[in-house]
């Protein structure tokens, strides 16, 4: 790695296990080729080689482009440890398993009643998911040990708290951090309340400060302000004006019509009721809460204003995408430099000392949120500045969501726990403590052993 006099790093390298990932990876390619500050070589590694080689292709063409700001060097490897070693950075953003995994994870418990939003951080598709990607975060830690071990390492996988726990498990020297997009929503949706209520347009959400405090998708905002004006009293307005009806903004696509949006109904009920601001988006918070709050059924679900996302939907746009993957290598669609709304690069440039950032960071509580237990993976803010990550003191869980938050991270504590050792038992354990689940143990049992059978095939190390 080399650093010039004009502050701009060349010659980084990155690592980017999952590279044949198609969201995540396009979005990182259209923001490094906007950086102009940063350049080298990415090396894609992926189980299915071909789409790592289609996005070798793909990332190829950006630096053709006449907006392309940096040039990057992408190519496939056959290999991990070929894509680890020296790398700078890793991004991790794998598919654990396949959709259909997934759709043993999310539709199997709907047989038993038990009715997911997204099936992949919390609830029984959350812990089937978590035990299928623990062993594969383990591999990668120990390659990151052995290739390079001073690399910043960035996941974007879900279930996001278990990824990470299982990075520092495996290898506790990691720098490793875990991104979610989800608090940005909320800052847009403050950014949304001020000009609903208080006629202000144009805010940009980078304006908005506020103080994080949870786990990821259970994130809460406590402290809110713009310009150094409290917020939470206009939140709160807006939320009595929108608790009804919902809100989703003029620009936004309506929930009945995409499988991802809602119209923050779940969200305002929330802070009308426990007085902090719940920072993701509702199809991921419904499954934190108790069943009969907003999952009981898809038409409860549907009369808080979010929909199931059904695999199959998640299975057609895989094939949509495979399909524009090739158009784009090909040359026959084009590829575009446009902001993805991630902060990935924007971080790799603070930590490499070329601005300073402060943002929200999944890492494990070394004492930023003090009432909950040492080493759970929290979301809290976190500073980046030159080679240094620093987490900031967010305070306790507000009294009034203490043990909602507190049953999720024991939880995840277990099935970490559960994870690390291959002890089905012991995931069984929290599969019966998690909210969405109302059954009696021996239903609950009959649905473990159902989702086990039906994803067994990377389940394998649990029955050695």
């Amino acid at each position: 790695m080399k650093y010039t006099d004009h502050k701009t790093v060349e010659e980084l390298k990155i690592a980017y296990v999952g590279g044949g990932s198609q969201g995540w990876a396009w979005g990182l390619m259209s923001d490094l080729a906007e950086s102009g500050d940063l350049s080298g070589e990415v090396a894609l590694y992926d189980i299915n080689y071909e789409a790592a080689k289609t996005n070798e292709t793909i990332g190829n063409r950006y630096n053709e482009l006449p907006g392309c700001k940096s040039k990057w060097n992408y190519y496939a490897t056959k290999t991990l440890e070929e894509a680890l070693t020296g790398a700078d950075f890793v991004v991790i953003s794998i598919q654990p398993g396949t959709f259909d995994e997934m759709a043993v994870d999310v539709h199997t418990p709907e047989k038993y009643g038990i009715y997911q939003s997204v099936g992949d951080t919390t609830g029984p598709g959350g812990i089937m998911r978590a035990l299928r990607t623990i062993p594969q975060m383990e591999v990668i830690a120990k390659g990151i040990e052995k290739c390079c071990p001073k690399a910043w390492v960035i996941n974007y996988t879900n279930p996001m708290a278990l990824c990470v726990k299982a990075l520092y498990d495996t290898f506790p020297g990691i720098r490793a951090f875990g991104c979610c997009h989800e608090v940005f929503g909320s800052k847009n949706l403050f950014a949304s309340a001020l000009k609903d209520i208080r006629g202000i347009e144009g805010i940009e959400r980078d304006e908005i400060k506020i103080n994080v405090v949870g786990v990821n998708h259970f994130t809460w905002i406590n402290e809110a302000s713009w310009h150094g004006e409290d917020l939470m009293p206009v939140y709160r307005q807006f939320a009595e004006k929108y608790k009804d009806t919902g809100f989703e903004g003029v620009e936004e696509v309506n929930w009945m019509n995409s499988a991802f949006a809602n119209n923050r109904r779940v969200k305002f009920d929330l802070l009308l009721r426990f007085g902090s601001v719940a920072a993701a988006g509702d199809r991921h918070l419904a499954e934190f809460c108790p069943k009969n709050w907003y999952l009981g059924s898809e038409k409860q679900a549907n009369s808080w204003g979010f929909g199931l996302t059904t695999v199959d939907w998640r299975k057609d746009r895989q094939a949509k995408r495979n399909v524009a993957g090739q158009k784009k290598a090909s040359g026959e669609a084009e590829v575009t430099i446009k902001p993805s709304g991630e902060e990935g690069v924007l971080q790799m440039r603070a930590l490499l000392g070329l601005c300073e950032l402060v943002t929200n960071v999944n890492i494990p509580n070394v004492g930023q949120i003090p009432n909950l237990p040492l080493g759970t993976v929290v979301e809290t803010n976190a500073v980046f500045r030159d080679g240094r990550l620093e987490p900031m003191m967010a305070g306790p869980i507000p009294t009034e969501i203490d043990a909602l938050v507190r049953r999720i991270a024991n939880a995840q504590l277990m099935v970490a726990e559960a994870g690390k050792e291959r002890n089905l038992d012991k995931a069984f354990a929290a599969f019966i403590n998690d909210p969405l689940m109302d059954l009696p143990v021996p239903e609950a049992r009959k649905l473990f052993d159902e989702m086990v059978e039906g994803t067994k095939e990377y389940l394998q190390e649990y029955f050695k």
